[in-house]
């Protein structure tokens, strides 16, 4: 069985990404500028922001944003506990192939814990 490498597979995305931002800045600087609008504290708190990006990017089956946002989590101080809450809610909305991309999830949230 193999492991999913989220570390290495953020790094692939932003190694890859960098041409585009050469020949594209503007848009991907409006992209960069509506993450952090969009995550920034709020009434809303950047936590709970990120359990639900992390809930899209789940059930939107998308390992790079698993990495990315499970990678925030940590940062955020997010607990396993809440982590889990919020993977079960996933599981609930997206069925079996959200349960897939759940272990994925635990596996990175694991693998991260460790850095």
């Amino acid at each position: 069985m193999s492991t999913f490498d989220h570390i290495g597979l953020i790094q692939n995305i932003n190694e890859n990404l960098v041409p585009l931002r050469k020949t594209q800045p503007e848009a991907m600087q409006a992209f960069g500028q509506l993450a952090r609008a969009a995550m920034s504290e709020g009434v809303v708190s950047a936590k709970n922001k990120e359990l639900m990006a992390l809930a899209i990017g789940i059930t939107q089956h998308c390992s790079g944003c698993i990495g990315f946002h499970v990678k925030a989590l940590h940062k955020l101080k997010c607990t396993r506990a809440e982590l889990e809450e919020m993977l079960t809610v996933c599981v609930y909305m997206g069925g079996g192939p959200a349960l897939m991309y759940t272990a994925e999830a635990l596996k990175a949230w694991d693998t991260m814990a460790l850095q």
